[in-house]
């Protein structure tokens, strides 16, 4: 179903408003959850209402949290979110970031006791859009079965990378499983099989059924989702393993919060951590010179040989950023299930509903 952005904008807006989030807030939380959704990943944007729905609800996410600052240095700080809506945590961390690579050349936030926060790229991006390199790295409950595992002992960990680059922006943002929950569940909800060797049961063996993995992964009774190469080493399942600890190392263990095997969404926090790094590039010489070489670069990667049939190679960004220019001023798709939760929560709220 295709509705106009504008409506689902102003929905979702309304939205966290009805839970509490001033307007100004709401706007942050709204603009990060589209952003996902114009640029394609239909599992990080309105598909989490649901989520929040719950996580808020329940208490997991403290609509009125004050984010509480525990160390600072003049490049770096730590913070607790106090159980803030991850998305107002990692804008304002990710602000302090580019504050301190503005005076000091670089800047790194590290923050704990936060909740999910969506898409890892909408934070390096608002570090390109100042004309910094922008680094985000956030860990989550447990999801990821390390090589030769049967037990998931670390998160989706998202790590993402953005640079000023034209035409596009250089853009990197990708978990370090294979796939994220989130497109477990969208595989769930279309009823839809997995892919081989996408998820593991709780004996450790391949699961092509998306609702048997994802129950295992809430109960934590074993198995869980591929790290980034799959299972084995055959395809360097053991580098995604060893990317997705490096994430939890920047976030977590430098943070002094929870790592992702103590990430726990059924308690009254998730205890997520998440962090930021902004580089301003002209530390290493001229900021003209260095953009144009990375353009120049990017630039003759598509233009090198295709493969048989192919006619196009893309670098990072690219895509997203030609998919949101088609639908920022139109229509996104929305799962028929995801209007339903949709509808329903705005009832419970006593918000207008989304028109279709």
């Amino acid at each position: 179903m295709q509705i106009d952005v504008s409506k689902v904008i102003n929905f979702c807006e309304n939205l966290f408003k009805g839970y509490g989030f001033s307007s100004d807030e709401s706007k942050i939380i709204t603009d990060v959850l589209i952003r996902a959704d114009l640029y394609g990943i239909e599992s990080h944007g309105i598909h989490r209402l649901v989520r929040y729905n719950e996580e808020i609800t329940s208490g997991q996410v403290d609509v009125k949290a004050k984010i509480q600052t525990v160390h600072e240095t003049g490049i770096s700080a730590c913070l607790d979110a106090k159980k803030s809506m991850g998305q107002l945590a990692a804008v304002h961390a990710m602000n302090l970031a580019i504050q301190k690579a503005k005076i000091c050349g670089c800047g790194m936030v590290t923050i704990r006791n936060s909740n999910h926060f969506g898409i890892a790229s909408y934070y390096t991006e608002m570090a390109a859009a100042q004309d910094l390199i922008g680094v985000s790295m956030s860990n989550t409950e447990a999801i990821c079965v390390p090589t030769f595992g049967a037990q998931a002992m670390t998160g989706t960990n998202a790590m993402a990378l953005a640079m000023p680059a034209d035409p596009f922006t250089f853009s990197y943002d990708a978990s370090t499983t294979v796939v994220p929950r989130g497109k477990l569940e969208v595989y769930r909800k279309n009823n839809k099989q997995l892919p081989e060797h996408w998820a593991l049961d709780e004996n450790g063996k391949p699961c092509a059924d998306a609702a048997v993995v994802i129950d295992n992964i809430i109960a934590k009774a074993g198995g869980g989702i591929a790290p980034l190469g799959g299972l084995g080493t055959l395809h360097g399942g053991h580098k995604g393993y060893g990317l997705s600890v490096i994430v939890d190392l920047f976030s977590a263990v430098m943070s002094g919060g929870l790592t992702s095997n103590y990430v726990n969404r059924k308690k009254d926090h998730a205890g997520i951590c998440h962090y930021f790094m902004a580089i301003d590039y002209g530390v290493f010489g001229d900021k003209t010179l260095i953009k144009n070489n990375m353009s120049k670069f990017l630039q003759e990667l598509r233009a090198s040989k295709k493969a048989e049939g192919q006619s196009r190679i893309y670098t990072h960004g690219e895509r997203s950023s030609e998919m949101m220019a088609q639908r920022i001023n139109g229509q996104i798709p929305v799962n028929e299930k995801t209007l339903e939760e949709m509808q329903n929560i705005a009832k419970r709220l006593g918000v207008d509903g989304l028109s279709v």
